[in-house]
């Protein structure tokens, strides 16, 4: 690792910027010296939109992974090459507001239903029936689980910020089914030792595929679960509100 990667990796780590995030901004910053082939440290603001231009043109990338190249730029001459100039002539680009691909309460169960593996389904049981990241549901440990409170707390989640989620009675059975199979020590959830917690790129690749064992022609990733579970709750929460309307205007 060279003196600026790896300041800049010190820097990163100094504001507690997650690994995830940190890994990303120095490949972006290295396609970008890989561009001109030469340090950043000798290229400039024009450079900069040169390259951006060649993002946007050449390769055609979308405009969240423009932004996180236009992060990972602001924050190496900012921070770690301390330059002088507006750091605000980096523009982001501007994304396009699409609707979350949905599932249907009927496509989850049968997506689920495909999922053989009984410790992965419960996996994305709870990741749907919490609303949770992957991330955050990997990393769940016996102790987050909360049966007194039947809440779920959820450690440095996305932010770095602790928050607790409601536990409903059919996944707190679900999960206490799951320990007397599985018996977890420290992670709910672990990989190939009950040391380790499970990865996502396992997750991920569970998801592939049941979404193509299921039959359903949207392509499910673990996140959709996410989006699905709060689209759920918002039909539900408005569904009650109307019955209540209804009831006493009848």
């Amino acid at each position: 690792m060279n003196t600026l990667r790896q300041r800049m990796w010190e820097d990163m780590h100094i504001r507690n910027l997650s690994p995830t995030t940190r890994k990303r901004y120095l490949d972006r910053v290295a396609v970008y010296a890989n561009h001109f082939n030469k340090s950043p440290a000798l290229l400039g603001i024009e450079d900069i939109r040169v390259f951006l231009l060649y993002l946007v043109q050449q390769r055609k990338l979308s405009a969240s992974s423009i932004n996180v190249t236009v992060s990972a730029l602001r924050f190496l001459y900012k921070v770690t090459l301390g330059c002088q100039w507006d750091i605000e002539k980096i523009y982001f680009a501007r994304r396009e507001k699409k609707l979350p691909v949905v599932l249907s309460p009927d496509e989850v169960a049968q997506f689920l239903k495909a999922v053989k593996n009984k410790k992965h389904k419960v996996i994305l049981m709870t990741t749907y029936a919490a609303g949770l990241r992957i991330l955050e549901t990997t990393r769940l440990r016996l102790s987050d689980i909360d049966s007194r409170r039947m809440t779920i707390r959820i450690q440095q989640g996305k932010g770095k910020k602790d928050r607790y989620v409601m536990l409903s009675e059919k996944l707190l059975i679900i999960l206490r089914d799951y320990w007397k199979e599985y018996r977890p020590c420290s992670w709910l959830f672990y990989g190939k030792t009950k040391d380790d917690p499970i990865s996502t790129a396992t997750v991920r690749q569970v998801c592939r595929l049941a979404s193509y064992e299921s039959g359903i022609k949207k392509r499910v990733i673990p996140h959709i679960l996410r989006h699905s579970f709060v689209t759920h709750t918002l039909c539900l929460a408005s569904a009650a509100t109307l019955a209540r309307e209804s009831s006493r205007t009848s």
